[in-house]
């Protein structure tokens, strides 16, 4: 296959898909919305007109939307900037485009939750991932509904020392390292014509938020947090589909 990738959205997990393309010899085009000083780096930048600026131009490369639509400040500015990558996409002929979504959309209550679960879409967060996933789906694209994030500059007993969660000690996490979230991107783009529409990435354990936290916490040093619900909730997250296209999870969360 042409190893060529562009990547929308260069910040934490972006730019370290970036870096890791680079070194299995992938050539790469990663954008910021200014232009930065690296071979690699592009700009893609929606104006407030509602124009695009950019200097995309690898054409016959595989997509990766990496945008955080929580990073947005207006959600009709991410699910804009989708569109128009989108579109780009698509005159740029590419084989390929992988959407980061988010087990956000899937419901807050009880239950395993898989690719398949339906869907209420409750809140406004959920309304506009779900925005994005159809948008993204009727381009032929494909989506990777991501859970927590960590890795490097997110460390878990650090975000949360000292706070007072709004979830209970007893709560289970749904997590994943960035470094199988690249992985799995990879693995999926390798696969794309017999991959499946969606997928879930989320490591296959799924500790108390209670036990989870007091490791990290005590590797660090740091202060445990404080849970404020009253009634817990057994929500699980289901990221083993993606395994039967030889992707395997090997970093702990």
């Amino acid at each position: 296959m042409d190893k060529k990738l562009v990547i929308i959205g260069a910040g934490w997990l972006g730019e370290a898909l970036a870096q890791a393309a680079l070194a299995q010899g992938w050539q790469v085009e990663a954008t910021h919305r200014e232009l930065g000083p690296q071979a690699h780096e592009r700009q893609f930048a929606l104006q407030d007109d509602g124009t695009l600026v950019h200097n995309v131009s690898l054409t016959d490369a595989y997509w990766v939307c990496a945008m955080s639509p929580g990073a947005r400040r207006q959600p009709s500015n991410y699910q804009q900037s989708l569109k128009q990558a989108l579109a780009l996409y698509q005159e740029l002929k590419g084989k390929g485009f992988v959407l980061c979504s988010s087990t956000g959309i899937y419901d807050q209550q009880n239950g395993q939750y898989d690719e398949h679960s339906a869907l209420t879409l409750e809140t406004a967060r959920q309304q506009g991932l779900s925005e994005a996933e159809q948008v993204a789906l009727a381009c032929g694209a494909k989506v990777l509904r991501l859970g927590g994030l960590v890795g490097p500059q997110r460390e878990p007993g650090r975000f949360v020392a000292g706070k007072t969660l709004s979830s209970h000690a007893e709560d289970v996490v749904n997590m994943v390292h960035r470094d199988d979230v690249i992985a799995g991107i990879l693995t999926l783009i390798q696969h794309y014509p017999q991959a499946q529409p969606i997928y879930n990435l989320v490591h296959p354990s799924h500790p108390s938020k209670q036990d989870y936290y007091r490791g990290h916490c005590q590797r660090l040093g740091s202060e445990m947090p404080q849970f404020s619900a009253e009634k817990a909730v057994a929500r699980v997250i289901n990221g083993n589909a993606i395994q039967a296209l030889g992707f395997t999870y090997s970093r702990d969360i």
